[in-house]
């Protein structure tokens, strides 16, 4: 039992590395935007569109990229995802023109979705009903990678050449994580063990989807946007501002590790309410006092910490309310590509014709129109099968 729990934990232990790497590769874009707009002569304004396409890139390779991870061993295809990320990691500042540089950000786009898809049906199918805090420490490990990614850039990025000897920093540090398809993969649920009985259950997807939505949605867009809303509401000049973005991202990472203890002795719908309860409170307060920087702060390190928790949860929620295979953690993905596409965006579309504070007005009404979705999840998991009984017997 003892060598058996050992090698789970190394196993976990990759995933987890392959979530900090797939951290440094999203975050790596945003620092070195400028960089890369001076490579292929493109303006800030134009080159934008790398963010869409490797949004683009994430839906695409969600549609129907999970059922590869319930037809063949989800290592080699989860290393085979590293590898290609770390290739086109290192490929991107050679890359002189803006439509290579675009085709490559979805590709990239769509590594990070099928990579994102293993890891998160991988450790449940590991760990089973137990996964709880080894989900929470997966995404506590991305946030990571996304906290010291522009640490590590602004170290090299200024210094001649700095562009392309960042990027290949990067992918070197990336490559390696690939070491896990020498160990061995959890196998996919039977349908025969399953709790579904091996049939979708299109109702409890698509209301869990909304929740992924509304989450990624939110964080994608505060990080986003909050930076634009001190300048605009004159509240911070543009190093104070960028510090309000670290803050925000700063607390989501603190409140992963957190995360970990508090999933061992909460439910997840007990942790999602308060996550929730907490996320609403917090813009509660910039919406309150929209002119006050301290409120701002607040909110940045309140959302956060609140946000930071409720996608590893959900994870958990969803595998005690049905059984995880490949193809339904790839259409929970599909939720939370549209997510990251409409909020954001929507926040961009009120933000100059009705003010900068609609950016709390409508992820108030996100965070409240999840709450909803979550009460309509229900309160029991799905029943046993005959299977699971007689297994139990």
């Amino acid at each position: 039992m003892q060598t058996i729990t050992s090698s789970k934990n190394l196993i976990s232990a990759t995933y987890d590395a392959a979530f900090l790497a797939m951290g440094i590769s999203m975050a790596s874009l945003g620092p070195t935007l400028p960089g890369l707009a001076g490579q292929v002569g493109a303006t800030l304004g134009t080159i934008g569109v790398l963010f869409s396409a490797r949004s683009l890139g994430s839906l695409v390779g969600s549609v129907g990229g999970g059922e590869i991870y319930d037809r063949a061993p989800g290592h080699p295809v989860m290393a085979l995802m590293i590898v290609l990320m770390a290739g086109l990691t290192a490929l991107t500042p050679y890359l002189p023109l803006l439509w290579l540089l675009t085709g490559a950000m979805f590709l990239i786009g769509a590594v990070q979705g099928l990579l994102n898809i293993g890891g998160n049906a991988l450790i449940m199918w590991l760990h089973g009903d137990r996964v709880g805090p080894y989900m929470s420490a997966l995404h506590l490990c991305f946030g990571v990678g996304t906290f010291l990614t522009p640490v590590i850039i602004a170290q090299f990025v200024t210094r001649p050449g700095g562009l392309t000897s960042t990027y290949l920093l990067l992918a070197v540090i990336i490559l390696p994580t690939a070491l896990l398809a020498f160990l061995p993969s959890p196998p996919p649920p039977h349908a025969s063990s399953r709790k579904d009985g091996g049939r979708l259950n299109l109702r409890l997807i698509i209301l869990i989807s909304l929740v992924f939505a509304c989450y990624n949605g939110a964080s994608q867009a505060y990080g986003g946007w909050v930076y634009t809303y001190a300048t605009e509401m004159k509240l911070a000049d543009a190093t104070m501002a960028a510090y309000l973005t670290s803050v925000f991202w700063g607390a989501l990472t603190l409140g992963r590790v957190a995360a970990i203890p508090l999933a061992l002795r909460f439910s997840p719908r007990a942790i999602l309410r308060a996550d929730f309860a907490g996320a609403l409170l917090s813009l509660l307060a910039l919406l309150a006092w929209p002119r006050s920087l301290a409120a701002v702060v607040v909110t940045s390190a309140g959302f956060g910490f609140a946000l930071a928790s409720i996608y590893p949860t959900t994870m958990v929620l969803s595998g005690q309310l049905m059984t995880l295979s490949g193809r339904v953690t790839g259409l929970f993905s599909i939720g939370q590509s549209l997510g990251v596409m409409l909020i954001p965006w929507l926040i961009g579309h009120f933000f100059e014709s009705s003010g900068p504070r609609s950016m709390a007005v409508i992820l108030l009404a996100d965070m409240a129109f999840a709450l909803v979705v979550l009460a309509l999840l229900g309160g029991r998991p799905a029943p046993e099968t005959t299977a699971e009984k007689a297994a139990q017997g």
